[in-house]
């Protein structure tokens, strides 16, 4: 039983959480709205007539109830769909101080403080919720969501669990309850949670990428590799009959947003593009829509409309941390990885635990000069989860470029062993051990051996011919070494690879020469 949360209500009122104090200064509810001229004048009209229940006005007794906190908590709503959370917050505040004894209006109000960020005050509010109605399945799962976004798995797992006994079909408490797992290090229980979710449902995408680490942390790299191919950047959220009322309200942004995201989800790309469009035009200023929006647009391969939503976004919301990532991968997809990195240090003012945007920023810290500050960036990714091979080898790869070659291999050697299935580290310990500078790195016929291994999985390309030959040249067989060279000049030639030419041609002339190459990868061209 989950202590506090699924005790029964006292006779009396609990008392009021204090996420539920106004800040000094607000305004009453319905006092003073926001500017609604961006709204369509049917939702204007609702807002009106709601307000004038609140305030008193002449029009109070056609538009509602004398309840106060029927009619302050019916205009927290609707400014809740019309995507006005803080004039929304004092109608719930005032609702929930007028009906202490129901749990709707504190409901309302910690969706908006989760929204806000504020993830102690939702958790206050959401505990409130739980000790008046102790089976809401949808609080039990938000507050379960809360707690795993405050890094507490162990605090989270019980609501999780009260959930599902309380719904044996929900895959958002399942999904709670794997990742939670996953972060207890209990992997096993996260993989037959998460199997179970896509057995049930083979389009809950969300399950991926929990589901994926969960595999490599048991060591099947395989399974791993095959989901975390198919990772989305979306989540299995409950059935939630309150939020669904708000939402029914008015074609509002929010309806707009929920609906596009579930397109994402089907990778229905240009219906979402639709849908947060349609969204846009209730509410132009709405930061995470316009995000999703450009989102979409790249997904679709159009990055000059993805680039102009982006960049609205930092204009008008420039605290809004994802777009900041969204804009630093764009950057760096175009080679600009000095402005990249100014936009992932930004990101990570506001998402400090971020694994993804730190391995980005240290991405394109290597591709700028700067390896030292990479692999610190490397190492804090690592220290977060040790499983994220692409930070094992970009560690390594920026050891490279600071000369430091054992350590180079040692890292390669380690990540060999850790994701046996993942060609990338054999194929750079191979080059290392073919070409180093340090004598007592290199070990011709272990590079040997690896390349040949890869090779007979079927990989053939200009790449891997390279560290063929320069392994080839390291044990002394020049003449073959000169004849995989050629053929590689030829062909690089054929498929237009002007860049790859020279350095082609000049290790096929060290072959000719009976020497071997003492450059693993040349400045630029480290992977």
């Amino acid at each position: 039983m989950l202590a506090g949360a699924c005790a029964a209500p006292d006779e009396t009122a609990p008392a009021a959480p204090p996420a539920l104090t106004a800040p000094a200064g607000a305004p009453a509810c319905g006092a003073a709205l926001p500017d609604l001229e961006r709204l369509g004048a049917s939702v204007r009209a609702q807002i009106r007539e709601r307000q004038s229940a609140v305030t008193g006005s002449a029009e109070a007794t056609a538009a509602g109830s004398d309840d106060p906190a029927a009619s302050r908590g019916a205009l927290g709503m609707i400014l809740m769909a019309a995507s006005l959370p803080e004039a929304a917050e004092a109608c719930f505040r005032e609702a929930a101080a007028a009906a202490p004894a129901g749990a709707r209006w504190l409901y309302y109000l910690g969706h908006l403080r989760r929204e806000a960020g504020d993830l102690s005050g939702a958790a206050e509010l959401f505990d409130a919720v739980l000790r008046l109605r102790p089976d809401d399945v949808a609080a039990l799962v938000w507050l379960g969501e809360i707690r795993l976004a405050q890094d507490r798995p162990v605090s989270a797992r019980p609501f999780f669990e009260q959930a599902l006994a309380l719904r044996p079909d929900s895959l958002a408490a399942r999904y709670g309850l794997g990742r939670a797992a996953l972060l207890r290090e209990d992997h096993q229980r996260a993989v037959d949670l998460l199997e179970e979710i896509l057995a049930r449902d083979p389009t809950a995408a969300a399950a991926h990428y929990p589901l994926g680490m969960a595999y490599r942390a048991l060591g099947d790299e395989a399974r791993a590799a095959a989901h975390l191919r198919r990772r989305r950047s979306t989540a299995l959220r409950p059935a939630d009959p309150l939020l669904a009322e708000v939402d029914a309200l008015i074609e509002s942004a929010r309806a707009y947003e929920a609906r596009g995201n579930e397109a994402l989800d089907r990778e229905e790309w240009s219906a979402a593009v639709d849908l947060f469009r349609r969204g846009l035009e209730l509410d132009p200023e709405h930061p995470a829509l316009r995000h999703r929006l450009g989102t979409a647009l790249y997904v679709m391969g159009d990055v000059v409309g993805a680039t102009a939503e982006f960049e609205r976004v930092m204009r008008e919301s420039p605290n809004f941390p994802a777009v900041h990532y969204s804009v630093g991968v764009l950057l760096q997809g175009e080679g600009r990885h000095r402005a990249a990195i100014e936009r992932f240090e930004t990101a990570l003012r506001y998402q400090p635990t971020d694994g993804e945007v730190r391995r980005r920023l240290a991405v394109s810290l290597r591709r700028a000069g700067e390896p030292a500050a990479a692999l610190e960036q490397y190492r804090t990714v690592l220290r977060m989860d040790p499983d994220v091979a692409d930070a094992r080898f970009g560690a390594a790869m920026a050891l490279v470029q600071m000369r430091r070659y054992r350590e180079a291999r040692d890292r390669l050697d380690a990540g060999l062993e850790a994701f046996p299935g993942a060609s990338i580290f054999p194929h750079a310990l191979a080059r290392l051990l073919a070409a180093a500078p340090d004598a007592e790195v290199r070990d011709g016929r272990r590079a040997m051996r690896l390349v040949e291994q890869i090779a007979s999985r079927g990989e053939r390309t200009i790449d891997l011919g390279e560290t063929m030959a320069m392994a080839l040249a390291e044990v002394g067989r020049y003449a073959e070494a000169a004849g995989v060279q050629r053929d590689l000049v030829a062909a690089a030639e054929a498929e237009g690879m002007r860049d790859a030419v020279p350095r082609l041609a000049a290790n096929l002339r060290l072959y000719e020469q009976g020497r071997p190459s003492r450059t693993p990868w040349p400045a630029g061209a480290i992977p």
